[in-house]
């Protein structure tokens, strides 16, 4: 078929020719509608680079399906325009979904960030308790562990080390100031 009667023809004659792998009739097809399609897409996505590349997956599903189009219910033009309009929309909706789950793991980054702060601090805390602990005398330090690591009550401390309730009692007292002392010098204080 010559270009001239291409031209000639209908949208309708265009899309059965498309149906019959012709590439001119597909060429003859983008060449009238084309600009309204990109024009549309461009205007729903603010975007030329992606308004045309909804033109060319409209032309595509064209050459693909071409039986999708019914001449009864409307234009060739009307039906790559809501085709257009469809698909733009569809990019549109997935930017935003795409910016929000974005935005939201980016705030969950920062949010484990802070935690990830908050995690070196209480391990640096965590060292320095270990070395105040560790230069305690061996009485003080060995109550102070059963009582706060161990969780055992003064009573059950004091069964466990042979010795008597207020001595036990005192040894922690007297270890507390210590470590108070110890990690007051480490520049670790009570709130």
């Amino acid at each position: 078929m010559s270009s001239t009667i291409l031209r000639e023809m209908g949208d309708a004659a265009l899309v059965v020719a498309i149906g019959r792998w012709r590439q001119d009739a597909l060429a003859e097809a983008f060449r009238r509608h084309a600009g309204a399609v990109h024009a549309l897409a461009r205007r729903v996505l603010c975007d030329d680079a992606a308004a045309e590349e909804v033109v060319q997956e409209i032309f595509l599903r064209l050459w693909n399906s071409p039986d999708r189009f019914d001449p009864d219910r409307g234009t060739l033009r009307s039906f790559l325009l809501a085709q257009s309009h469809g698909r733009a929309v569809d990019i549109l909706r997935s930017d935003v979904s795409r910016r929000r789950r974005e935005e939201k793991d980016a705030r969950g980054t920062a949010e484990a960030g802070y935690d990830i702060e908050h995690e070196v601090w209480d391990l640096a805390v965590a060292d320095h308790v270990k070395e105040a602990v560790a230069d305690l005398p061996v009485d003080e330090r060995r109550a102070i562990e059963l009582a706060y690591f161990g969780g055992h009550s003064y009573r059950e401390v004091a069964e466990l080390l042979g010795a008597p309730e207020g001595t036990v009692k005192s040894r922690i007292r007297s270890g507390l100031r210590r470590m108070r002392g110890s990690l007051s010098a480490a520049g670790i204080g009570a709130p």
